[in-house]
Order: C-alpha cells, then structure tokens, then sequence
C-alpha cells in the first residue's frame, strides 16, 4: 500500500509550524516565510516553485527538498494550504496560492466543510474539495495515487488530525534556526512516543536540523 508522508515540513526553534494572522501577503502566517531558506536555497525549490534553474544542486539540503517530489501520486491539504479564504465559498475567485500552474502536478484533495466543485489547472493538478473527513480524503488520494504515496501537505491541525489516528507513515521535519514567538505549533498536544513514532534519522545543515519521524 502507498504510504502517506509529511515531506519538508518546517518549523521553528520554539516549535511553530506557522505564524500568526494568516493573510494574502503572510500565507505562512506573519514571520512564517523564514523557516524555509533551508529550502529557497536548493535547485528543487527553485525549479518547483520558480521555474528557474538556481540554488544549490548538492547537500542536505537538497537531498531532502528532492525526496520531497519523489514518489508522489497525491496531496492532501487543509482548507488554509489552499488558500486564506473562510467559511463558505463567496464565489470560485479564489483558485489557490500558486497561479494557474500549481506546483503540485498530481490530484489534491482539499479538506473543508463547505463543498466547491474541482477546480482542473494547468501542468496535472486538479483540486478536489472534500467535506467528509480526513478518511474520506485518504482513501480518496490513495486511490489517486495508483500505487505512489500521498503527501500530506498541512497545515498544522490537519497534520494533527493524521497523527492522532497514526495514519501518517513517516515525516519528514525541518527545524530552522528561526523563533516565531506565537502561531501554531506542530506537535501541540501529540504524544508520539504515545501514538508509536520515533525519530530514526536525523542530519544537520547550517541552515536546518532534519528529522524523519516513522510510525513503528
């Protein structure tokens, strides 16, 4: 079976996953930006994100931002990692963070409680909006998938709601060297040992600790 992994999922030194007051110009919440020059250093990133051809093509750093796009047949994602808007669709204006050719390239399943019909963009992704449940949403991704793993993109709660029915298979955690002060903080109420993770690797650049994190 396809696993679901949480891939280059960073937080800060204080352990917050995000900031504050999440907005059109803060998506990651105020001060949230930060936590990942680790990966704004890397070719992937770059690639993926810009479509350029910049940043650092060897290193940990990399290793890691590359083994984050392999495999993958799936997203899943909260409300939030869509996009900052709340409660029931106003209108389909909003069509997520990343412009017209998102950076994902498979289907993404959206968790919400108000139903938007899928929303097809250009370069593979499609998201499709889910109202019943994270089960629902996994199944439905697997499914998807045809054999590759899930990614589970956040944020921070729908991380959470995975956790605590030991779903995920295996995490992968960077810690930058950033404080934020307040926002959500990843493991706020999660006992891992608890629910049977373990840390089983772990390797430092000068930008970030990286941890993987495995269901035993």
């Amino acid at each position: 079976m396809s696993k679901l992994r949480v891939e280059s999922f960073t937080i800060s030194l204080d352990g917050f996953g995000a900031g504050p007051n999440q907005d059109l110009e803060n998506p990651l919440g105020v001060g949230g930006t930060s936590l990942h020059a680790w990966a704004m250093s890397t070719r992937t990133f770059q690639k993926a994100v810009f479509g350029g051809e910049g940043g650092a093509t060897q290193g940990i750093d990399e290793d890691f931002a590359a083994r984050g796009f392999s495999n993958f047949g799936a997203w899943i994602l909260g409300r939030n990692m869509f996009g900052p808007v709340r409660g029931p669709w106003p209108d389909e204006a909003w069509r997520g963070w990343w412009g017209e050719n998102p950076v994902y390239h498979v289907p993404v399943f959206v968790l919400t409680h108000h139903a938007r019909a899928p929303l097809v963009m250009e370069g593979g992704t499609t998201f499709h909006f889910v109202t019943d449940g994270i089960d629902a949403a996994l199944a439905r991704a697997r499914e998807a998938a045809a054999g590759k793993d899930v990614r589970l993109g956040g944020g921070v709660q729908v991380i959470q709601q995975y956790l605590r029915r030991r779903l995920i298979d295996e995490m992968h955690v960077a810690i930058s060297p950033v404080l934020l002060g307040s926002g959500e903080r990843l493991f706020e109420g999660v006992d891992l040992p608890a629910l049977g993770y373990a840390c089983t690797r772990h390797e430092a650049s000068p930008l970030a600790t990286h941890l993987i994190i495995t269901r035993q």
